[in-house]
């Protein structure tokens, strides 16, 4: 199945692209987004916050053909 990715702030250095760059990945079917991280070698601690289609979900949420996933880091301010 075919899915689009996005990785932001840092989570780019695992996926060797630009911040926010559209990935298109192809993947087994009943993928979750654990298997996106496994993928690309992330560290579960540093995956802090995980949309599908503009929701949040967990790790273990199983992907569907066509979904778009960003994976964003922790992030901290003042």
């Amino acid at each position: 199945m075919q899915i689009e990715l996005r990785v932001y702030t840092g989570l780019e250095r695992y996926t060797g692209t630009r911040y926010g760059e559209l990935i298109n990945l192809s993947l087994p079917e009943n993928s979750t987004i654990l298997d996106i991280i496994k993928h690309f070698n992330i560290p579960e601690e540093e995956v802090f916050s995980t949309l599908v289609n503009g929701l949040h979900k967990s790790f273990e949420t199983v992907l569907q053909e066509g979904d778009r996933v960003a994976l964003f880091p922790p992030v901290g301010g003042g």
